[in-house]
């Protein structure tokens, strides 16, 4: 498995998101910039666009290029089918469901094998969930100092509405899959399209 070792607040200056996209509540204390800036040209955006996405969801790019045209193949629009993708990601939703500080932390628990989906252990950060299956911490997890000082952290975070939250039985149901409006950040989709699409 590919290792993103790029410095996560020094990116997210780059792509123009906030730190708290990523999961990192600290702020850079560098000035953004004072310099010179120049005009970015059409393809300039869309390339900013995807490496925008990519990160966030930390894919390399064989595996987004595959998402999309997974997603071209879908009925509907290939930019939201795209988010319908990446957000369905197992390392996502644990990171959605509070157990994780960021989707970095995500991938390797679910890599570890602390998660579960349908009762069955699942190792793969990139295995996508369906309606109705039911992702859960591993009972030999649970007591784990770890995930008490996660869930303490985590406690305001806002669970998305295409799961279905059960914290006392650390769970999770998946009711509906995720749709562009339930993203945490700001995105323009039809860029990634426009540039996949020349």
């Amino acid at each position: 498995m590919a290792i993103s070792r790029e410095p996560i607040l020094r990116r997210c200056r780059y792509l123009g998101i906030s730190p708290m996209v990523m999961g990192v509540s600290k702020e850079s204390n560098r000035n953004p910039g004072n310099g010179a800036r120049r005009k970015v040209s059409e393809y300039g955006t869309q390339l900013k666009e995807k490496q925008k996405f990519k990160f966030i969801y930390g894919v390399l790019e064989k595996p987004f290029r595959h998402y999309f045209e997974l997603a071209n193949k879908m009925g509907g629009k290939a930019g939201d089918n795209l988010v319908t993708i990446c957000e369905s990601r197992l390392d996502n939703v644990v990171y959605r469901m509070g157990y994780a500080l960021t989707r970095r932390e995500a991938r390797q628990l679910v890599s570890h094998r602390h998660f579960t989906v349908n009762g069955k252990r699942v190792n793969i950060p990139s295995y996508r969930v369906k309606v109705g299956d039911v992702i859960a911490l591993h009972e030999g997890s649970r007591d784990s100092v770890k995930f008490k000082d996660v869930l303490e952290q985590t406690n305001g975070r806002m669970i998305p509405l295409w799961l279905e939250s059960d914290k006392e039985n650390f769970c999770a149901k998946v009711v509906r899959m995720p749709e562009t409006g339930d993203l945490d950040f700001e995105t323009q989709t039809h860029l990634i399209v426009e540039l996949y699409s020349k």
